[in-house]
Parts: structure tokens; sequence; C-alpha cells
């Protein structure tokens, strides 16, 4: 069968012989002498990318593979979207960097951006262009909080991610990344998540009555709790590193009602479900609690080019002028890309799109909720996670990471996340086809199903090469 459709674009994937292709061997073998030990992906996902289009990539062996890791989650209409594509071309060769002056592309995109917002927030709101990154907005938002109240703690959740740099490692969950680092930002504390399906506080699902909340709101009311009175909370309304995680909706209102009866800002960290991934704008819409910041810029753009924002209540705009600059924050190319996007989702109802594919995977993925090497399936709009195990109820990363090389030799591109990477995690593009999920979900359940624990085959199955070369 073809792998092209009517357009011309890739409509399947297709993989001939050892992933990665000697191609692909050479180019991460190059890369493995000249780059940082910190690279990630190409360990896990050892092919070297010759070009994509929409939820497709082809590498520089010729082999297809459907992306369901879309740039953890960055290129929200697929790759190379047209009309984005356009946008861009047309404001590369008008003004491509401008610092943070006004200009028609970025007056657009703050409208754009704007009018995402629910109504009342929307009339309340003010806009600051941070770094390129999401760790560069959290920063900017820990900062303004702390600026704004005169206070210096900052309270976090368990199992949270929220970067690696210096701050944004502070207040992610994530030990490991931690430890190598003295001297870490001080004043943050870390309280449990409502991970209801393994507990925090190891507690049956039906004896639970949202006590991790109630034990953030005894320590935060409690003159002798321990924790001053902080500068910010920050939590993501789904974990997204952390395995697909996402927040019960007592925790966040109950959350949002302690934190606005204390008079502590409440940050949203919309970096990964921002920008419709699951389902609505942002994910808080869902719990119907309006945050006082919105952390957001992963999909800002829709294609990749980098702009960070935050978006707050205008009663904390309390920075002098160059409190918090940034020379990358004037990205025009991003500014004419994102505009464009929302014109996209607007005018193709993705959202709705990202609903019913939603559904689409809640009913083929149900298939794997009754095996014994599957602990949970879980997700929100297109934002899914597998947790697996290698025997009831005992998590191990190993066999995920099978799951994950197996799947790329059958033409599917998965990452992993989750306490020891046992979740294996969906980041579709939010305009992907139906056929394009259906293909997805066969081959992970096929995948799983094979590469289970007790299969004989296991071994057999990844090529020595498909992990980490060195």
């Amino acid at each position: 069968m073809t792998l092209l459709d009517h357009r011309g674009a890739f409509a399947r994937p297709c993989v001939v012989g050892d992933v990665p292709g000697p191609r692909s061997v050479e180019f991460l073998d190059r890369q493995a002498r000249r780059e940082s030990r910190a690279r990630v992906y190409p360990r896990h996902i050892p092919i070297a990318v010759e070009e994509a289009s929409g939820s497709f990539v082809r590498d520089v062996d010729g082999n297809v593979f459907i992306d369901f890791l879309a740039g953890a989650g960055v290129l929200s209409l697929g790759h190379n979207h047209p009309d984005l594509v356009r946008a861009v071309i047309d404001q590369l060769g008008r003004f491509s960097h401008g610092l943070d002056l006004p200009t028609p592309a970025k007056d657009a995109f703050t409208e754009a951006q704007l009018s995402m917002l629910p109504a009342g927030l929307r009339d309340r709101t003010r806009v600051h262009f941070c770094g390129p990154t999401g760790a560069n907005a959290v920063d900017a938002a820990i900062k303004l909080c702390k600026t704004a109240t005169g206070r210096g703690d900052v309270v976090s959740f368990q199992g949270g991610f929220h970067g690696t740099g210096h701050l944004g490692m502070a207040v992610t969950g994530l030990v490991a990344n931690k430890r190598p680092v003295p001297n870490g930002v001080p004043g943050v504390h870390f309280f449990p998540f409502s991970n209801c399906s393994d507990c925090p506080l190891g507690l049956a699902r039906d004896s639970c009555s949202t006590n991790c909340i109630g034990f953030l709101e005894r320590s935060l009311r409690d003159p002798n709790g321990g924790v001053p009175l902080p500068a910010a909370v920050i939590v993501e309304m789904v974990q997204g590193e952390g395995g697909v995680v996402p927040a019960d909706l007592d925790f966040v209102r109950r959350l949002r009602d302690l934190t606005r009866e204390l008079d502590v800002p409440l940050v949203v960290d919309e970096v990964q479900t921002g920008c419709g991934r699951t389902g609505t704008w942002y994910a808080f819409e869902q719990y119907g609690i309006e945050p006082d910041v919105i952390v957001a810029s992963k999909a800002l753009s829709g294609i990749g080019q980098p702009v960070a924002i935050i978006l707050y209540d205008e009663r904390l705009d309390v920075w002098a002028p160059g409190a918090h600059t940034g020379t990358f924050r004037g990205n025009q190319l991003a500014f004419a890309a994102g505009a464009e996007a929302v014109r996209v989702v607007e005018r193709d109802d993705v959202l709705g799109n990202v609903r019913q594919r939603a559904a689409q995977i809640d009913r083929r993925l149900g298939a794997l909720r009754g095996n014994q090497w599957v602990h949970e399936v879980r997700g929100r709009g297109l934002m899914w996670g597998i947790e697996l195990v290698d025997e009831p109820g005992s998590p191990v990363g190993e066999f995920a990471g099978r799951v994950q090389a197996q799947a790329l030799r059958e033409g599917l591109i998965v990452e992993l996340g989750g306490r020891d990477d046992v979740v294996v995690r969906l980041l579709p593009p939010l305009n992907v086809t139906a056929d394009v999920v259906d293909m997805a979900c066969t081959i992970l359940i096929d995948v799983i199903e094979r590469c289970a624990p007790a299969t004989d085959r296991v071994l057999e199955l990844v090529p020595v090469q498909a992990r980490a070369r060195d």
C-alpha cells in the first residue's frame, strides 16, 4: 500500500530493516562524539530525521513513523502545517526579532492569546513575554509572585515537573536532577498531589476524601505547621512528565479556595497542557477555577518556533521597567505562527477533534485495562499514559523501555514518563485523524501484549542498537 495520501503527504508508517538504520547510525555516532551527554531523546528514539509532514516523520534511512511525541507536545498542529508555514515565511520577509517593541505580529498574537481565555479572566489579565522556554516562564512566574507578595517560599507538588533550570528544577519533584547540583533554590515545600490510583498517603481509594489537599490545608493554616505563608503555589492540572496524572476535581477546587483565602497567588503550569492539549484551550477551564498566573510555552506557536509567556492578574503587575527581560522574547516568527494557529484551531474546530480523538483512544486502549501488565490507562484530551507493571502491582521501567523500542520498530514514536519511566506516553498532534489514531493504537496494543514479561520472544523483539548508544 502507498505511504502517501492524495496530497502527497505521508499516510501510514513503514519501517524496513533495523532501527536505527545505517545512515541514522552514522548521525547518532557523530552526535555522540560531539554533543553533550545530557542529550535525551536520541538514546531512546534512535533515528535521524530527514523530513516530516502532519503526524508522520521520515528518517534518513527512508523509514516512516507515526509521531505521537510531536516535539514533546510543541507541534500542536503537526509537522509543517501549511497555513503556519505560510505565516512564518511571510513574517520572515518582514521582521524577525523585535525585543519587546510593539509590532503588528506581536499585537495579533497577544490579541489571539487573550481571546482564548474565559471572558471574566480575559478582562483583567496582563501578558509578559519571557525567554523562549517553559522553564523561563516558570522562573518569571515565581519571580513575579515573590515581588508582588514580598514573600519568599513556594509550595509545589510531588510528581510535578516545571523544567530543569535552577528554579524549575527546585520546584520539580524529581530528585535525581537535583542531587548533583548543590545549593539549590531554597524555600520550596513539597506536598502530595492527588494521584488517586497510587495514593501518596498510602490510603485505599474507597477511603479517600481528598486527604492530600486536607494535609496542605492544615499545614498552611497551622501557625505551628512549619511552612511560612508562601509567595506562590505552583501546580499542573495534569502532571505530564509525572506520568499523565490528572488532578482530582475536589483537590483543585479546594486548592483554589485555600490560596484565595490566604491571599497566595496560584500559578498553574500549562506549558504542556495548554493550547488545546486537553480539549479546552487551558486545562484549568475543566476544573471551574481561575488561576492568578498561567504559564504557557510549548505549543504557543503551533510550529515549534519558541515563545513563552505568563498571563497574570493585573493586581500582580508590580514590576518596574526592566525588572524581567530576555533578548529572545520578541520572536516575530513565533508570533505570526501563533496568531495563525489560533485562527486554524477555531476554523477547523481542532478542540472538537481533540475531544473526539480522546474518546476514540479511550475506547481503543480500553482493551488494555484488563491486561495484568497494565496498571492503569489514563488521560485528558490528547495527553495519554499507559502505566505498565512487570508483575501485578510492581512497576518496572525496563518493560516500558521494551515497549517504546518495539513500537519504534513497528513505526510508532512514543515517550516514557512517570516514576521510573513506567508510563508509555502519547502526545499526538491535536489535528490527528481518526485513521492515524487507529493505526497507532493497533500498534501499541499489539506491542504491549507481545513485549509482556511472560512472553518468550521478548529478547528477540528489540535489536541491541535500538537502546542507548553510549
